[in-house]
């Protein structure tokens, strides 16, 4: 998966004016840092000079996580930190991290968490095509180990669903990790591959609404594909674009162990990248179990804040999110942005 870095570009506007997470809660008023606080310690900056670079094209990038909208202008963020080795870092400080929303530093901070707990949302989206029967086995086996690990009863739920050409749905919303089971057993390979139409359907249809009424949830797809779409009716941008209004990450496991990437391993990587997910190359099928434990790591390893960006619209316009550890050791894994709701 593509780290989040912040462009030579647009650093300099971040370093201008974006705030330290420090000091600011929910009560916090609008202040002026004194001459000698940097200016990342501001409370609510000014709004920072506009970059020149390009913009995404309607597409909402890589969300380490994702973004939830508990009201019309208030934005929940999850996202994670790694070291240069791929290892979590969970005891930063809020004082640690700067942020760009829609090129503009956030009117207000209302909380920050470390190490997350959120509950889960997973969706099991296996492709079950004939490209990959050799290795279907080895796919269901570690979806099955996968969920008993990370599905919390008390808290948490998960979606079973297959594709071939078409989405297979065997198991429903459920904590219960038998008929999870169960449902993963239940599917049957063949066919042709219709990833990006599975993909779609799984957020349209499982994820949009899966947080609607309730607490925040951390709403996540797993995707086990060789990445080979030849029957979609979707393209990979209309994917992606469900995904980022369902507010959902993808992690996808290419069950392609060949030694080198092919053009399926790239479509996973996309994917994956601008849901703010990631995406595993196994070497050997053996290894598949190993990714699915790394997912589990980080969807416990997070961190949360929730805040109010400035000169927010309620038009539906896509917003981008710059989210940066001010230590450059350390690498964020965030989305690159969210979709924001439309007024009624």
């Amino acid at each position: 998966m593509t780290m989040v870095s912040a462009p030579k570009f647009l650093l300099s506007c971040v370093l201008a004016a974006v705030f330290s997470f420090s000091a600011v809660t929910s009560s916090a008023q609008s202040q002026t840092a004194p001459a000698n606080t940097p200016p990342l310690a501001q409370t609510q900056p000014a709004i920072p000079a506009q970059p020149n670079g390009p913009q995404p094209n309607g597409q909402k990038p890589d969300d380490k996580q994702y973004t939830i909208t508990t009201s019309v202008n208030e934005v929940d963020l999850v996202f994670t930190v790694t070291d240069k080795h791929g290892r979590f870092i969970k005891d930063l400080q809020q004082r640690d991290f700067a942020l760009l929303d829609d090129q503009k530093a956030p009117a207000q901070l209302y909380s920050f968490t470390q190490q997350t707990n959120l509950p889960l949302r997973v969706g099991i989206v296996i492709d079950t095509s004939t490209s990959i029967r050799q290795r279907f086995q080895f796919e269901q086996q570690a979806a099955s180990e996968f969920l008993f690990k990370i599905i919390q009863p008390k808290s948490d739920k998960a979606f079973v669903m297959g594709f071939d050409v078409t989405p297979d749905y065997k198991q429903d919303w459920t904590n219960n990790l038998d008929m999870l089971n169960v449902g993963i057993n239940a599917l049957r390979s063949g066919g042709g591959t219709a990833l990006f139409d599975a993909v779609y359907s799984a957020c349209r249809d499982k994820l949009l609404d899966a947080s609607r009424g309730q607490e925040p949830v951390r709403k996540a797809i797993v995707l086990v594909s060789d990445g080979d779409d030849n029957q979609s009716h979707a393209y990979i941008g209309d994917a992606i674009k469900e995904c980022q209004r369902a507010e959902t990450i993808v992690y996808a496991i290419s069950t392609n162990v060949s030694p080198s990437r092919d053009r399926g391993d790239d479509t996973l990587q996309k994917i994956a990248d601008a849901t703010g997910g990631r995406a595993f190359f196994p070497k050997r099928l053996e290894d598949i179990s190993l990714n699915f434990a790394d997912i589990e790591d980080e969807l416990r390893s997070q961190y949360a804040l929730v805040y109010k960006p400035a000169d927010f619209i309620a038009n539906g316009a896509f917003r981008t999110i710059y989210l940066f550890c001010l230590d450059r050791r350390y690498t964020v894994r965030a989305r690159q942005g969210y979709f924001a709701p439309k007024s009624q």
